[in-house]
């Protein structure tokens, strides 16, 4: 079965429920919109911020909607996808990423990142944003070394914003002793909820209808499986949505039913 078939079976202009939609064009569900309102406040205060949520409640998508919206002229985004790089990693990132480049010894790449992130600020007149995600994958020392960055000037401002992105395991860990210096330094902590019944619903009919079709596209029978089987967590609805919608096509008929979606569950579960 082709992708152009299934758009014609639906009338759509283009696929529903892709990865690949523009800020403007997301659904502002209640914790999408209040985690880039947080997000937004975190980097105006050039704070610390911790954003956590369960895989596919929408982290990654709440951060690059907040870092769209920004001003490009008067910040830089300095984004680190893969948090297990190490503590020169890190440094060695924030150097590249603001033009320098990175001294080989510890002992002085540590101190260079941060004279990079004051500079910026200082000389350029921009503040650097600093993104980790996938952070509950890093290691104390990297976790300590973050807060070492954070020690610039300690009663002027801070000349950068950071935020640690990830998993719920990553607000345990920094409550453990060894991190506590980090822990008090937060001044952002925000964990993103799923969706609810109805947002899932209104989800799904927001997405449909950026691919052109206004009508009722999901039973509620269907939108009610759709949204107990993922949990209300955007990615797992994703998913759900297209493989019922393929289900659908297959039987086909016009209007994904509850029995389509309970065809999908299987599928998306099925080993």
């Amino acid at each position: 079965m082709s992708i152009e078939r299934l758009q014609a079976h639906y009338g759509f202009t283009r696929m529903p429920f892709g990865r690949d939609l523009a800020p403007g064009m997301l659904h502002r569900h209640a914790s999408y919109a209040e985690a880039v309102a947080r997000i937004t406040w975190c980097i105006t205060q050039r704070a610390l911020g911790v954003i956590t949520g369960e895989v596919g409640a929408g982290k990654t998508v709440a951060v690059r909607s907040a870092l769209a919206s920004l001003d490009q002229a008067r910040h830089t985004i300095i984004y680190l996808g893969n948090p297990t790089v190490g503590v020169r990693g890190i440094h060695q990132h924030i150097v590249t990423t603001l033009g320098g480049e990175p001294r080989f010894h510890a002992a002085t790449l540590i101190p260079q990142a941060a004279e990079a992130l004051a500079a910026e600020t200082a000389e350029r007149g921009k503040t650097p944003v600093l993104v980790i995600d996938e952070a509950h994958l890093l290691e104390h020392a990297q976790l300590e070394s973050v807060r070492m960055l954070t020690n610039h000037d300690m009663d002027s401002t801070s000349p950068f914003a950071a935020l640690l992105v990830g998993q719920p395991t990553l607000r345990r860990r920094m409550k453990l002793g060894v991190l506590a210096a980090l822990d008090q330094r937060i001044s952002l902590r925000y964990c993103m909820p799923p969706m609810t019944s109805t947002e899932t619903g209104a989800y799904l009919a927001h997405h449909t209808a950026l691919a052109g079709r206004k009508d009722t596209l999901f039973s509620d029978d269907a939108a009610a499986l759709i949204h107990q089987t993922s949990r209300g967590y955007p990615r797992a609805v994703n998913n759900l949505a297209v493989q019922a919608l393929t289900a659908t096509y297959a039987a086909g008929k016009a209007i994904v039913d509850e029995n389509a979606v309970r065809a999908a569950v299987t599928e998306t579960t099925a080993d």
